[in-house]
């Protein structure tokens, strides 16, 4: 394959991008007009793996747009960039594995004639000529002459950062993090601080109240590079993210000049404290009371999976203020200061006790139950006004989400790099293992998923910091 054939990639990568969105848009009609659409759940979660499928070549073509407007769309992007369009555009006609037993395909949906259709469009067929297999040799090859994986096309200070958290994370992160997962350590002190030190926990907050104000993009790259020394520290700015959300959206004057500069310079360290034992997803439905009692709010009711439990001062705690109210319609947000624990007494605090849940992975931060007994806090406490918890809280959902993806991106990056530098330095049969066939396609479909999947977060991002509903991109 010569580079005049992926020259023009951009161009085609439009016209495929055009052709399927007009696709998925009938493939939609197509499964409203089912009569089982409204209930099958199969169906409804097979469109919604189509549509992030098309969402994510959308956002792959918008940054081959930005890399060959810098004259940086070089031969590694542009053969990542032509698998990726092949590999997606072949599942949306034949079929879509949602996971290694669950096929979704075109016939599911009443949409073969569709498919048939798709299949023989003249921006959809260009890309017959590539594919994932035919292009991993000299996509590892590409990788291997660099020593990286591919570039982001990020303007100059979002380069700046991203370079900034990466010899961070190389420096202090990673020749600790397999100890700290060994011996199921809580992140350090000094670590903590060092991240409070260098702008982590104000990424998002207002300049006017101790933060950099960057917006969401900032904080997917530094999420990511900081998950690629350890998904524990990656995490770790998580709950401040949460709670300063949380209070510049709907918290008062007095909240935001209080709370918000101390989240920022990592002085005091929030908890989420939302999902309960037979609640899970469904906060709607919880169930922990918050009863008005004189100047006080006591609480009473248990909440599970609590990341960061104990070593934190702030609780953001989703309750239910009015229980003749059904449903979100009952739900108060509060800040409740807490004490923070030791490992002696992790909930010092009456009314609060908890027990830790073991993990096998995601550890630094530890998981708790957490039980409310006549746990007191000041009618202060409430965030805004009372009642909007759930609106309050389905906000702060969609950065949440968004920066859950750049965690999995930043671990899946590392997965990656420790694939390659061990299929270089791993021999077998009297060469490197990278040179076989089997091995450099598994590496190769790495790259190309994961520039993939980073384009559609970012894109999450970007919208967020531009101000518009994204929870469908989000989730």
């Amino acid at each position: 394959m010569t580079l005049p054939e992926l020259s023009n990639l951009p161009r085609l990568m439009r016209d495929a991008v055009i052709s399927t969105r007009t696709y998925i848009e009938n493939v939609k009609a197509a499964v409203i007009a089912s009569k089982a659409s409204s209930e099958n759940q199969f169906i409804r979660h097979g469109f919604a793996w189509m549509s992030a499928y098309v969402e994510t070549l959308a956002a792959t073509l918008e940054w081959a747009e930005t890399l060959e407007a810098n004259r940086c769309f070089l031969r590694l992007e542009q053969l990542t960039a032509a698998a990726l369009f092949s590999e997606y555009l072949v599942q949306l006609q034949n079929g879509i594995a949602m996971s290694q037993d669950e096929v979704i395909r075109p016939r599911d949906m009443n949409a073969d004639v569709l498919a048939r259709a798709f299949s023989e469009d003249a921006a959809v067929t260009v890309f017959n000529r590539w594919s994932v297999a035919a292009l991993a040799k000299e996509i590892v090859q590409e990788c291997v002459k660099r020593q990286s994986y591919g570039v982001r096309g990020l303007d100059e200070t979002l380069s700046m950062i991203s370079e900034q958290f990466r010899a961070f994370s190389q420096k202090e992160i990673v020749p600790n993090a397999h100890k700290w997962h060994m011996e199921d350590q809580l992140i350090p002190d000094e670590i903590v601080q060092k991240l409070a030190d260098i702008g982590v926990f104000g990424l998002t907050i207002s300049e006017k109240h101790g933060g950099t104000g960057l917006g969401k993009l900032a904080m997917c790259i530094v999420t990511e590079e900081l998950s690629c020394g350890y998904l524990g520290v990656g995490s770790l700015g998580t709950r401040s993210e949460i709670a300063g959300e949380l209070i510049q959206i709907g918290g008062t004057d007095q909240q935001k000049q209080k709370y918000l500069p101390l989240i920022a310079s990592g002085k005091i360290l929030p908890v989420a404290v939302f999902t309960e034992p037979n609640t899970g997803s469904d906060l709607a439905s919880l169930s922990t009371r918050a009863r008005k009692d004189g100047d006080d709010y006591v609480v009473t009711g248990n909440k599970t999976w609590i990341t960061h439990g104990s070593r934190s001062d702030l609780m953001t705690l989703l309750a239910r203020s009015k229980p003749d109210e059904k449903g979100h319609r009952g739900l108060t947000m509060f800040l409740a200061e807490k004490t923070r624990g030791t490992d002696a007494e992790p909930f010092p605090d009456d009314g609060i006790s908890g027990s830790e849940i073991p993990v096998i992975g995601y550890r630094g931060m530890k998981e708790y139950d957490i039980a409310f007994d006549g746990f007191r806090m000041p009618a202060t406490s409430v965030l805004g006004q009372e009642g909007q918890g759930f609106r309050q809280l389905m906000q702060t959902f969609e950065s949440a989400r968004i920066q859950t993806a750049a965690r999995a991106i930043g671990t899946a990056s590392n997965a990656m790099e420790v694939a390659f530098e061990y299929a270089q330095n791993r021999t077998q049969f009297g060469k490197p293992i990278i040179e076989f066939e089997r091995i450099y396609g598994k590496l190769a479909r790495m790259v190309v998923e994961i520039m993939g999947v980073r384009q559609l977060t970012y894109m999450a991002a970007r919208k967020k910091d531009q101000g518009g509903r994204c929870d469908v991109e989000a989730g």
